[in-house]
Parts: structure tokens; C-alpha cells; sequence
């Protein structure tokens, strides 16, 4: 599943593609629902409105316009792609009709994504429980820590909450902690400040880092332009259950925790 990184990428794509601003002419629904339905009538009081801004919130798209924005979540095989006349695919599910005959699409084979109407963030149903972006400054390692105080969950787990920090994911999560030199099974609230100011300064770095590079591609993940991304390529431990670290040489153990695979270097991560 495209992680905070993979989404950045796309909306920084998809930010360029329409930085003219065009006028949303027609939103052509080729199905009435991905994951959820698709609130076509909602959706359809933005037809005639210049676009003004695309901006990502944790791992959703935002296509503003003056009266609200159009909302879009990749799911695991998500893609948003410019889609000339005659360029139709398999599983093109939506098409965004601009002023100018410039058309996107969202292709997802599985239909994970979803597609919606937003008026205020603040009260939808989907952002108004999130909690900080990694990347903005007020993410700090004292934040991280008040958020964790009373919590037994493994650590890795929180990081994955969505509710704690927003979009850090299951490789990016495996990352950081390696990074950090702090094993995925602690509790979280063992951890102490100063190892969560570490921790958060290797969030952003490895973030950060992701974003440069394009992404991870994984899976069916393509940025806007259709191209990969090549983080992948210098991943430190996730993937590599074992293999031996890139540290130290020991093997790189591997578990499943809160559902999903997670690994780390018994002899570097303490």
C-alpha cells in the first residue's frame, strides 16, 4: 500500500500537472463505488470550479477548489495518470475532465481507494481524527513521547496509528526504528524522550529521504508521470528477514506485529 512518501510523490505529480489551475468540466464515474460509494451528487457541485491547490493530508489527496475538494485515497493499487482521448485501461474506475482537454484518471484494480467530497476537514469523517504530519515541525520527539506515556502496544504498532502520527507505514516504520538503533517490540511506553527525539529525527530524515527518491515501488505504486520510484533500493532492513544486517552481519529476524510483517536487527536494535 502506497505509504506517506508514494502519496507526497503523486501529489507534488498531480501539482504540476494542474498548476495552471483549470476548470473542472465533468467528473465521469465508471462505477458507483470503490471501497465506499462514491457521493456522485456531492461531487458534482464542484463541476464549473477552477481548481486551486492540491495538498496531501496524512495519506490522502486534496483537489481544492473555492467550494470544497475532491478527496482520494490510492488504497493498495491505486494510480492517477493524465489519460488523453483513446487512452482508456482496464479498471480506469474515474475521469476528471479539464478545461483545455486535459483529462486524469484513477485506475485501481482492486478498488481499496476511495473517492470523495470534502467541504471542512475539520468535521469529515476521515481527516478530523488524525493525528501530526512526520514532517512538519511541530512533530517533535517530546510530542512523540506524550503521545506514547501509559501505552503497553509494541512500538512499532504506534507508530502505525494513525492517531498518533499520521502516513509513517509499515516500511517506513521498520526503517526509522532500524535507523534509530531501537528494537520494534518495545513497549511503547518505555520509550524515553531522548530516544524519541532520535527516533523522530530519523522519521523525517528516512520520510524526507523516500520523497527525493521518488518513492518505494512496491506493489502496483507509479507516480503521476507514470514513473517508479527507487527507495526501495536502498532499504536498510525491511524486506530483508534472513539476510544478513547491513551493519553488524547478523541475521535480520522477522515477526508479524498488529498484523504486519516487521523486521530488525536483534544485535543493532536494542
Amino acid at each position: 500500500m502506497p505509504e506517506l512518501p508514494e502519496v507526497e510523490v503523486v501529489r507534488r505529480g498531480l501539482e504540476e500537472i494542474l498548476k495552471d489551475q483549470p476548470v473542472l468540466k465533468k467528473v465521469e464515474l465508471m462505477r458507483a463505488d470503490l471501497r465506499e460509494p462514491i457521493p456522485a451528487k456531492k461531487i458534482s457541485t464542484l463541476i464549473g470550479e477552477k481548481l486551486l491547490s492540491v495538498e496531501r493530508r496524512a495519506k490522502y489527496l486534496l483537489l481544492w477548489t473555492k467550494k470544497g475538494a475532491l478527496l482520494s485515497h490510492l488504497g493498495m493499487t491505486g494510480t492517477w495518470r493524465v489519460a488523453p482521448k483513446g487512452d482508456e485501461r482496464a479498471h480506469d474506475h474515474i475521469y476528471l475532465h479539464f478545461g483545455g482537454g486535459l483529462r486524469l484518471a484513477y485506475r485501481d484494480p482492486r478498488r481499496f481507494g476511495c473517492f470523495d467530497y470534502v467541504k471542512d476537514p475539520q468535521k469529515h469523517p476521515k481527516l478530523a481524527e488524525l493525528g501530526p504530519e512526520p514532517l512538519n515541525a511541530d512533530f517533535t520527539g517530546e510530542v512523540l513521547w506524550e503521545s506514547l506515556r501509559g501505552k503497553t502496544v509494541a512500538l512499532k504498532v504506534a507508530l502505525m496509528d494513525q492517531k498518533i502520527v499520521v502516513g509513517v507505514g509499515n516500511i517506513y516504520a521498520s526503517e526509522a526504528l532500524f535507523a534509530a538503533g531501537i528494537k520494534p517490540t518495545l513497549e511503547s511506553r518505555r520509550l524515553s524522550k531522548e530516544r524519541a527525539e532520535v527516533l523522530v529525527a530519523e522519521i523525517k530524515k528516512i520520510l524526507s529521504r523516500s520523497i527525493e527518491q521518488g518513492g518505494s515501488s512496491i506493489s502496483d505504486f507509479a507516480q503521476a508521470t507514470g514513473e517508479s520510484g527507487y527507495f526501495q533500493t536502498t532499504f536498510r532492513v525491511y524486506g530483508r528477514g534472513g539476510e544478513p544486517c547491513v551493519t553488524c552481519g547478523q541475521q535480520v529476524r522477522t515477526k508479524i506485529l498488529g498484523g504486519r510483517n516487521t523486521f530488525w536487527c536483534s544485535h543493532c536494535q536494542k
